[in-house]
């Protein structure tokens, strides 16, 4: 393992540049990088509002700024405050997540004459109708042959497809996401207390999902495979967790109603406690149609409770063969997988589980994360 200099990693100062500080992905690993990184002086600007993390970061001493860009004129004009804050802070390296921070920061970032970019590319696929993204992907994919020092990706799966659109391939560097272990440790008191919250016995199967309500999620697909499941097993629960996945939302009320069973369904919305959530799992699912390193998966890894997926993103290469995969956009396959995981006793489930809980931080700690974000960060500096 590379050797870190800490008292030179002292002297650094990064600029994280992302599109929103709500919860997601990107931002949760940027929360976690900064957290466990006591080295490098981090800054983080949101394009947006501080949503969120903003409160977070400042708790923990992170400086943070929210430019509140909007697609108005005015919006726009704004751009340039984050110029002068680029400027006033003048960091060796400014790190971008996403494609609008890609393409905004990187070129803000040059202009303000930052010696070193840095983008992170975190999917593989688009959702439908995204064609303002679309067409900033292909001008990043023209642009990262000058602009960025290096390509962060997540996912081998995001490495191949943006080699395909045309990306730098040589400035790619996989560093997958990272995770603390102890974050998901869980008192008995707040399992019983959850369960008593949704009225989950310890006898009940619960088969759960986590992830805000999006086409790109397939939560749809998951809704009409429980019919599937349902018709054989009318005892599952199905637990749906996630921003916009609650009682209030009538269309999705009615969906299920139409493809399955409603009173199957326990509909949390957005939630802080996932880790308590996912313990109250029987089985973890992930439904989505696309994915570049699906985090929620790896969770569930590290909760110790057995996954099926679909075939997307990195999810064969994260849980190995002990995560059960199907066909993406298929309710049938993915009620068959679910059903292959029902139809195991508790102990062979448990014992699924804890092979992916070794797997997981055996191969995706938080410290391991923070080490190859150090390495790039000092590669950069000395060259």
């Amino acid at each position: 393992m590379e050797v870190i200099d800490n008292a030179f990693m002292r002297k650094i100062t990064v600029v994280h540049i992302i599109s929103s500080l709500e919860m997601g992905g990107a931002e949760t690993t940027l929360f976690r990088l900064c957290s466990n990184d006591t080295t490098i002086k981090h800054v983080v600007i949101s394009l947006t509002s501080e949503g969120v993390y903003g409160k977070k970061f400042r708790k923990m001493g992170v400086d943070v700024y929210s430019l509140n860009l909007s697609k108005s004129v005015f919006g726009i004009l704004r751009c340039w405050n984050l110029y002068g804050i680029l400027r006033q802070i003048d960091p060796q390296i400014v790190q971008t997540w996403m494609y609008h921070a890609d393409f905004l920061g990187g070129i803000m970032a040059k202009i303000a004459k930052v010696k070193h970019v840095v983008w992170g590319v975190r999917t593989t696929e688009l959702k439908e109708k995204s064609y303002s993204t679309a067409v900033i992907r292909r001008v990043c994919a023209l642009l990262s042959h000058v602009l960025p020092s290096k390509i962060v990706v997540v996912a081998e799966a995001s490495r191949a497809r943006h080699h395909q659109l045309g990306y730098d391939a040589a400035k790619m560097i996989l560093i997958p996401n990272g995770f603390l272990v102890a974050d998901f440790s869980v008192e008995n008191m707040q399992k019983e207390a959850l369960r008593k919250e949704f009225s989950i016995t310890g006898e009940d199967t619960v088969v759960g999902c986590v992830g805000r309500l999006s086409q790109d999620k397939g939560q749809d697909v998951l809704i009409e495979a429980s019919r599937f499941v349902l018709d054989k097993y009318p005892y599952v629960k199905f637990l749906m967790i996630g921003r916009g996945i609650d009682n209030s939302n009538l269309d999705l009320r009615s969906k299920i109603e139409k493809e399955s069973n409603l009173q199957a369904f326990i509909l949390a919305g957005e939630r802080n406690d996932i880790p308590v959530c996912m313990s109250v799992m029987s089985i973890f699912c992930l439904p989505s149609r696309t994915e570049g390193f699906p985090n929620v998966l790896v969770e569930a890894m590290i909760s110790e409770v057995c996954c099926v997926s679909t075939d997307v993103g990195d999810a064969r290469l994260l849980g190995g063969d002990d995560v059960i995969l199907a066909e993406p956009n298929s309710p049938e396959d993915l009620s068959r997988k679910i059903l292959l995981l029902v139809e195991k006793s508790k102990d062979e489930r448990r014992q699924l589980g804890e092979r992916l809980k070794n797997r997981a931080i055996s191969e995706f700690s938080i410290e391991k994360m923070v080490h190859r974000y150090q390495i790039l960060y000092q590669g950069l500096i000395r060259s």
